[in-house]
């Protein structure tokens, strides 16, 4: 039926989460099987989204003090 998108329908087009692309060694290129050594943020008209490619962002924790966990 429907397609589900992940990390909403409009997704920026890169490298670096693409199907055909690979990272290096030096974090800042990409292996493509069609284009070579390109930079993570280049894209061609092959590109296939992939996002098992995509790094998720960290989350940051708030700080937690010991009396939230008191009963007192």
């Amino acid at each position: 039926m429907f397609k589900k998108t992940y990390y909403g329908s409009k997704i920026a087009p890169a490298c670096s989460y693409c199907l055909h692309g690979t990272p290096a060694s030096d974090p800042k290129m990409i292996l493509c099987k069609l284009k070579g050594v390109v930079s993570p943020y280049y894209f061609c008209r092959r590109f296939q989204y992939d996002p098992l490619m995509r790094v998720p962002h960290r989350q940051v924790l708030p700080e937690l003090d010991p009396k939230d966990f008191t009963l007192e």
